[in-house]
């Protein structure tokens, strides 16, 4: 190893550790031995010193043998006539040195309780977000497990200008990779860079924002670190496991942009030891033989216009990136953005107006593959700020097209559009929801190119199952409509398929997790009597689906020992859940609003809410913009309710879901139903009366008070007892 680079870091390592202890000194002084100390909501403790050593620190006394350790490793400083090898005490003191700045950073936790704001996203105030707790660790790390994500970049420091550190970032989204960023250059930091360039940053975007000093680079190696233990099976203290898993699984690097201190050639040294080397803008010497790295351990000197490539090549990560020819950035990094406020170009649906999205099977003959029609105003056509309806009409044929797998393509286009930077989807059917960025169409995005994604990411991942495909965008309203009326046939036509399935009959259920990038903890589970809460997909449908992908979203799972039949709990289903929340979540109940119902997501086609006064339910669908009896619109209760929580008193549902025998039967199935906007009620009538009759109740729908009568319950109880609505004679609902 470089003598220069060795110096440096045994310098470095020296006033990082100096700096730990005399932190230590000063806590012990003021709080004692016995205060609590540690990262927010995580289970491993200290991370890097749980894993490497296998050191429970929860107290500030226990961090004193870390700070021995530390010293035991820590060689004296390199002498000009020293020619001893410098790898090992290289190694060694990068080692102490990530120790003693997980001891810095846990000092700053007990300090300044607020200083990082302990989420997935920034806040107004403050960009700094800190270790990342065992949810975010769940829901992330996972990505690395499974290919999604295949490493990070660890940027310290920060670019020249603004504009390199954004072609950067960006350059590093599009190839799926994770960017944490900490330290200052010359007053600069990257991840300030990025914000002043209008670049949204957090976890959902990949883009890290740490900490502001270098010591928050441990909030990445603690992060690769958990990955071994969590999703490798590595215990704590087996350092060699971990770190092998790291350089074999978790595809990361260093990438220092400006002058190198000491303390970050320290730093350098530690993330050797896991196999992560380091990719310089600046002339420091360089070790390029290979050994503990996979390949080169540091490169100098590399131009900003190469360094992504450079570092890729030199990390040995082998990285595939669709071709998607669009003028935006395309990739699963931009699946979590927002496009807000006065960055919308253009919005259609969100009830703002009329959207919808269909997929239908024509013959061969009857497609020209690759065609894409708009009919209506372009884009280019309109101002900024414009609201426009919307129907998005996918024609596909094939030898092996089936008409199940209609909906399978259909909810793909929540996913592919939202991977195009500036664009922001929400919903399916006819509740989808879609933003354009001003940004987006700065750069040349039209309505032309949401048809260039869907044939090129359609054929790419689903071409086996269809030969050709094209696509009509729809933006005047008349024809929109048409649209509208064609596409709710076939989605009442697939609606009626899985009527006489019945949940008790079958062992197998279905998963979905394709919206997890907006609900994290979110695992919609599909029974025969349970459909999605989008309303996209019923249990025909994720059969169809897994048919298609035996590795996707919709999963099979085995329904397993009955918990509790009339509350709808399974064991195995309970299993699944915990499994694929990341253990946020590890049971709900199919049948219940009131004791832990199924966990809603921001695609839910309706919200139910428990009434009290009125001794019943209400729901309300998305389309429906006006005050409810709950005290909130629509709008409020998703943001309420629909980030993955399970919320007593609330559940999200589908429309269709109304209407099936399972409706909330916990607390009486529809007979508690007291309340549904006058569009719902029309929409959702045959079904609804067909169902009650069945109840004995013909007219219950006539009972049910909607926005007519009132939107509290002090205005629609009379109606109720005028009516007689046989909620009002049952069981308390609490």
């Amino acid at each position: 190893m470089s003598k220069i680079i060795a110096s440096a870091a045994i310098r470095g390592a020296h006033v990082i550790i100096g700096r730990a202890d005399n932190k230590w000194q000063q806590a012990m002084d003021k709080w004692g031995a016995n205060e609590p100390v540690g990262f927010p909501n995580t289970a491993y403790y200290l991370p890097i010193i749980y894993g490497i050593l296998g050191l429970k620190i929860e107290k500030l006394g226990d961090m004193q043998q870390v700070l021995e350790r530390c010293k035991t490793l820590l060689p004296p400083p390199v002498k000009e006539s020293h020619h001893l090898p410098y790898l090992a005490p290289a190694l060694d003191v990068g080692m102490a040195t990530f120790f003693a700045e997980e001891i810095i950073e846990a000092m700053r936790y007990l300090e300044t309780p607020n200083f990082y704001t302990k989420m997935e996203d920034p806040s107004d105030d403050n960009i700094w977000l800190g270790a990342a707790d065992d949810v975010i660790l769940r829901k992330r790390g996972i990505e690395f497990v499974d290919g999604t994500a295949p490493g990070f970049a660890a940027i310290l420091g920060a670019a020249p200008t603004n504009e390199i550190a954004v072609k950067i970032a960006q350059e590093l989204q599009q190839k799926n990779l994770y960017v944490f960023m900490c330290a200052e250059n010359e007053g600069k930091r990257f991840s300030e860079q990025l914000v002043e360039s209008g670049l949204q940053i957090g976890w959902p975007t990949r883009l890290v924002s740490f900490g502001p000093d270098v010591s928050a680079v441990v909030f990445a190696l603690g992060f690769a670190t958990r990955a071994a233990m969590s999703f490798g099976g590595v215990e704590p203290g087996d350092f060699r496991k971990i770190l092998l898993y790291n350089k074999d699984r978790i595809f990361a690097f260093a990438m220092p942009l400006g002058y190198i201190s000491d303390e970050w050639y320290a730093n350098a040294a530690g993330a050797v030891n896991w196999g992560f080397p380091t990719i310089a803008d600046t002339p420091i010497p360089e070790i390029l033989p290979t050994g503990i790295c996979t390949y080169e351990h540091v490169v100098s000197n590399v131009p900003h216009e190469n360094i992504v490539s450079r570092a890729i090549e030199v990390r040995g990560l082998k990285v595939t990136v669709a071709d998607v020819p669009v003028p935006v950035a395309y990739g699963p990094a931009f699946e979590g953005e927002r496009v807000r406020g006065d960055d919308i170009y253009l919005e259609c649906g969100g009830g703002r107006s009329q959207m919808v999205e269909w997929v239908t099977s024509k013959h061969m003959d009857e497609i020209d593959d690759g065609k894409i029609e708009i009919i209506g105003p372009e884009i280019t056509d309109v101002e900024a700020g414009t609201k426009l309806p919307m129907a998005i009409a996918v024609e596909v044929a094939g030898r092996e097209m089936q008409e199940d797998f209609e909906p399978i393509l259909e909810r793909q286009i929540h996913h592919l559009l939202n991977y195009a930077q500036g664009v922001m989807h929400i919903g399916q059917r006819d509740i989808a929801w879609l933003r354009i960025s001003k940004a987006a169409v700065e750069k040349g995005f039209k309505l032309q190119h949401i048809g260039v994604i869907l044939h090129s990411k359609l054929h790419q991942d689903f071409g086996r199952i269809f030969d050709k495909i094209q696509i009509k965008i729809y933006t005047q309203e008349e024809k929109v409509r048409d649209i509208v009326q064609k596409a709710k046939e076939v989605y009442t036509a697939r609606d009626i398929r899985i009527e006489g399935m019945a949940d008790e009959t079958t062992d197998i259920y279905y998963s979905c997790t394709l919206c997890q990038s907006f609900a994290p903890s979110h695992v919609c589970v599909i029974s025969p009597e349970r459909t999605g809460l989008c309303g996209s997909y019923n249990w025909m449908d994720c059969k169809a689906a897994f048919e298609i992908s035996p590795t996707g979203p919709n999963q099979p799972v085995a329904k397993g020992e009955t918990i509790d039949a009339k509350l709808g709990q399974w064991k195995g289903v309970n299993e699944f859940i915990s499994k694929a929340s990341r253990g946020k979540i590890d049971h709900y109940n199919f049948y219940s609003i009131i004791n832990d119902p199924m966990t809603t997501c921001g695609c839910c086609e309706c919200i139910a809410a428990v009434l009290p006064t009125c001794n019943g339910i209400m729901t309300v669908n998305r389309e429906f913009m006006d005050m409810t009896p709950c005290g909130m619109k629509f709008t409020t209760l998703a943001g309420t309710i629909g980030g993955g929580i399970s919320t007593p008193g609330f559940v999200g549902h589908g429309k269709y879901n109304v209407t099936q025998r399972k409706f909330i039967i916990a607390e009486g199935g529809i007979k508690r139903l007291v309340w549904m906007p006058k569009m719902l009620k029309e929409e959702i009538a045959e079904r609804f009366n067909a169902r009650a009759k069945e109840l004995g109740i013909p007219n219950l729908i006539e009972m049910i008070a909607d926005e007519t009568v009132g939107t509290t319950e002090e205005e629609i109880l009379p109606f109720l007892q005028e009516k007689g609505h046989p909620a009002l004679s049952m069981d308390s609902i609490l």
